[in-house]
């Protein structure tokens, strides 16, 4: 969320923001309820403060002025209430308007219309090339008897899956060696609830705009989490903490769930788009600093870039274009993993930077060396997210005999095994 002080000081600036965003925020609207809802304030404190006189008046007049002035409170009184009856509903415009505000995008974010127009800012590894016909990890899941989508779509329907065998091995190798990488960076692994109540969502930007994303369990009124970003970030909601205690650094390993509502026909074959997942995410929270945030953001890339080359998986990260940003985030850098049954690379990770958007939205501070309360800075990056990470995985390290080479990274995991091989074989 913004200070409206900054859009009254700076409204094309957010127009343009949501232009390059492609976003939908009415800015003269929002300053139009705003400037009415400043008045409502100004004349409702004023005729309180004239009802606060004429009660101090009240005491110590004679009978028949106190008639008069009691007459004259009870006019001031309903006026009051004729306002306040007209706030709540301009309140309730101005807050809804004000959520829909987005941050503006740093100034290195390229302009473009969506993913295609992402820009490659590096790559790392070599691209493998096969002298046999290789399978995509559908058929590798089949044929090793470690995936199987058909039970799992007659289960739960389409977009869900079981892993069994070395492919939940696998799975748990990956996610258990990403954890360990990161305790050792220094985050305080997390345990954290996947139900989250309405205030969570909306505190990190995920409402509005992506409630038909989240699966809701209307009786309890709480939402299954995407990610754990969620759970990570609003663990300080309403919360003012030191700067000495900053930077808190978290990581956790929770199930993530998500509708995919309007991606019908797309990525359907396989895990690479599905409704349930595991994911390893970081999050930091920091000083209100934009030097640091940006010290932070290059950080957190790094702790994810580390895992996939220890894992020998080929990527490119991209600067992810304005059309491509949520509301949000200032920046954010994906990395993308070479998958050969799709001809290029696909998204795996997302490293993103808030300055203070969420941290307004949860009431996020902390109280600087002066004394001065600030709203902290919040950052959030995947370090792994499975089963998607398993495609790359199976894919690049499948072998003309059908088995898979076990990244020696992961072998310690996986009780030493050098390879997955075909069941009999």
């Amino acid at each position: 969320m913004l200070d409206i002080k900054f859009i009254r000081q700076n409204p094309d600036l957010i127009k343009q923001a949501a232009q390059r965003k492609r976003i939908d925020a009415d800015v003269d609207r929002l300053l139009a309820v705003d400037s009415r809802r400043v008045e409502l304030i100004t004349r409702t404190q004023e005729l309180q403060e004239l009802r606060n006189r004429t009660n101090d008046q009240i005491k110590k007049a004679a009978a028949e002025e106190k008639g008069k002035l009691i007459a004259q409170m009870k006019e001031v009184s309903g006026q009051i209430k004729d306002l306040e009856a007209e706030m709540r509903g301009v309140q309730e415009e101005f807050d809804r308007l004000l959520l829909t505000m987005p941050m503006p995008p740093a100034p290195e974010v390229p302009d473009g219309k969506d993913d295609t127009e992402n820009v490659e800012v590096r790559k790392w590894g070599e691209v493998p090339k096969f002298d046999f016909a290789p399978k995509d990890h559908v058929d590798l899941g089949a044929a090793l008897d470690i995936i199987d989508i058909p039970r799992g779509a007659k289960l739960s329907g389409s977009r869900f899956y079981y892993l069994k065998g070395d492919g939940a091995m696998l799975e748990w190798a990956v996610l258990q060696f990403t954890l360990n990488h990161m305790t050792k960076k220094g985050f305080v692994p997390m345990i954290v609830p996947v139900l989250a109540r309405e205030h969570a969502m909306t505190g990190t930007a995920y409402f509005p705009g992506g409630e038909e994303q989240a699966y809701t369990v209307e009786k309890d009124e709480l939402f299954l989490v995407g990610t754990a970003e969620v759970s990570l970030t609003a663990y300080h909601y309403d919360e003012i903490l030191t700067e000495a205690e900053l930077p808190k650094m978290y990581v956790a390993l929770s199930p993530c769930f998500r509708r995919e509502a309007g991606a019908a026909g797309k990525d359907t074959r396989g895990l690479y788009r599905i409704h349930q997942f595991q994911k390893v995410e970081q999050v930091i929270v920091c000083r209100n600093d934009e030097d640091e945030s940006r010290r932070m953001h290059e950080f957190i890339t790094r702790n994810s870039e580390e895992v996939v080359q220890a894992l020998g998986l080929p990527y490119r990260v991209v600067n992810v274009c304005t059309g491509d940003l949520g509301r949000g985030q200032v920046q954010k850098f994906d990395i993308e993993c070479w998958m050969p049954s799709r001809g290029g690379y696909g998204e795996t990770h997302s490293a993103s930077r808030f300055y203070d958007f969420q941290a307004r939205r949860l009431k996020l501070r902390y109280r600087d060396k002066d004394g001065k309360t600030q709203f902290c800075h919040t950052l959030n990056n995947t370090v792994i997210a499975s089963p998607r990470i398993l495609i790359p995985l199976l894919e690049n390290y499948q072998q003309a005999d059908g088995s898979v080479v076990i990244p020696e990274a992961l072998r310690p995991y996986m009780g030493g095994r050098e390879r997955i091989v075909p069941r009999g074989a």
